[in-house]
């Protein structure tokens, strides 16, 4: 019974809480956005509203499109979304785990921006058609400087502590990666913190880095043809697509509980430790999603290319090399 509780119940309810806390957090995004603008925004149950009037819209296929990949792609991102929060240490729970979790997240992560690239080809629209290439070039640059981030702390915590199931998100949690660093490091840590960051943003699509759906070029690009129902799934994918990448930085980084500080009851702590994570994943989304959008202009496609495939990743192996002579440096001084 708790096996089938486990595998069965635990996934829906973590889908309807993911949902429920990636529009919330939309809603706190666009608020807080707009007060930086001086502007007084929507109210914070819009996202809401718009889901629910989508939902009720009709659903419109083109004309050309390819019907079955036209309206499967939606439901695809959105289950690939939910998916990736199943391997995520969300407090102390975590639903599912194994040795290669991490290998799996990030194939998970790909699966909404290529759902939107096939869903875009499959509409007919040219716009959609220009969004979707953009797409793939955007998801060819910043997959390189996310792959180093994540093997250059599997490979610190594995020849620190010897771990046999590095890739697992649970056991990364059970030993925070500052633990294991000397001062250079330290340093290198903190250089592929920043590079996770600066990644989080073009993985969500979000400005500058909105390129592929950038409303005043392409009138929509990916999302031009979609309407209703497929159209909402695409808007609940992005507001839980937000919350697992911002999982992902926490679990990686900042894979801290509180409950382990005061003497709490079992449920409590546990509850406690969710309330703090979710709090990190605010502070997290407020850093490199809000301010940034905020604060700068959307980047040409040739652009975002050239940061991610060329600065940001040689910023991305600088932090490796620095992990790399935090560890062999007491072997050679020694």
């Amino acid at each position: 019974m708790m096996l089938i509780l486990r595998l069965l119940i635990l996934p829906v309810i973590l889908a309807v809480f993911s949902i429920f806390m990636g529009l919330i957090y939309k809603s706190v995004d666009r608020k807080l956005a707009a007060h930086m603008q001086a502007r007084i925004g929507p109210p914070l149950r819009q996202p809401f509203r718009d889901v629910r009037k989508l939902f009720i819209k009709e659903n419109i296929v083109p004309e050309n499109a390819v019907a079955w990949i036209y309206n499967l792609t939606p439901v695809l991102s959105l289950t690939a979304a939910v998916s990736i929060l199943l391997y995520i240490p969300i407090g102390s729970i975590t639903i599912l785990s194994g040795y290669g979790d991490l290998i799996l997240i990030l194939y998970l992560l790909m699966i909404p921006a290529l759902g939107m690239i096939a869903g875009g080809f499959a509409s007919g629209s040219p716009y959609a058609t220009v969004g979707a290439q953009r797409e793939m070039v955007m998801l060819m640059s910043y997959e390189f400087p996310l792959a180093i981030t994540v093997i250059s702390i599997v490979w610190k915590l594995s020849t620190t502590y010897v771990l046999t199931d590095a890739f697992s998100l649970t056991t990364l949690a059970k030993y925070p990666v500052w633990e294991a660093v000397g001062p250079v490091g330290f340093i290198g840590l903190a250089i592929l913190l920043l590079t996770l960051l600066v990644v989080t943003p073009a993985e969500l699509s979000k400005i500058p880095f909105d390129a592929p759906e950038a409303e005043t070029e392409i009138a929509g690009g990916l999302l031009a043809e979609y309407s209703g129902r497929n159209l909402a799934m695409f808007y609940l994918s992005d507001a839980v697509k937000t919350v697992a990448m911002a999982g992902i930085v926490v679990a990686l980084f900042f894979p801290y509980n509180i409950s382990v500080f005061f003497n709490l009851p079992t449920t409590i702590g546990i509850i406690v430790d969710i309330l703090f994570f979710l709090l990190k994943v605010l502070i997290i989304i407020t850093v490199c999603v809000t301010f940034v959008r905020v604060a700068a202009a959307r980047l040409k496609i040739d652009q975002v290319a050239y940061t991610y495939f060329i600065q940001l990743t040689l910023f991305g192996l600088i932090g490796l090399v620095l992990i790399v002579l935090d560890t062999i440096l007491p072997v050679l001084t020694g």
